[in-house]
């Protein structure tokens, strides 16, 4: 299935934290512009990097707990948990290599492999 997986603050734990692999959770909201800018670059990064990383998306209006136990004050906030820690945290809206150079010890050489 296309498309960033949706988590909940019921889901976190066990989505998120619990996961195997690492997951980059997208924290944004339907009002955002900025988010709405972001979502394809993480939607490609997704595709590409399969296996390697999860992506996720979980909305802040609808889910505020595991929001504010992150410091998400600001959307879109991304963040890439392993091993049930938030290891790299980016906030606001960014190209893709930023996201590309940010990940790139998780996301691995896939891209020039």
């Amino acid at each position: 299935m296309k498309g960033l997986k949706e988590v909940t603050d019921e889901t976190f734990e066990q989505d998120v934290l619990g996961s195997a692999t690492p997951v980059v959770v997208d924290f944004w909201a339907p009002w955002c512009g900025p988010c709405r800018a972001v979502h394809p670059v993480l939607e490609q990064l997704a595709e590409e990097h399969q296996g390697q990383v999860e992506f996720a998306k979980l909305n802040v209006d609808e889910n505020p707990s595991a929001a504010s136990r992150y410091d998400v004050f600001s959307i879109p906030s991304v963040i890439l948990f392993e091993g049930g820690e938030a290891r790299e945290t980016l906030v606001g809206a960014r190209p893709r290599s930023h996201y590309e150079r940010a990940f790139a010890q998780w996301l691995g050489s896939a891209a020039s492999g």
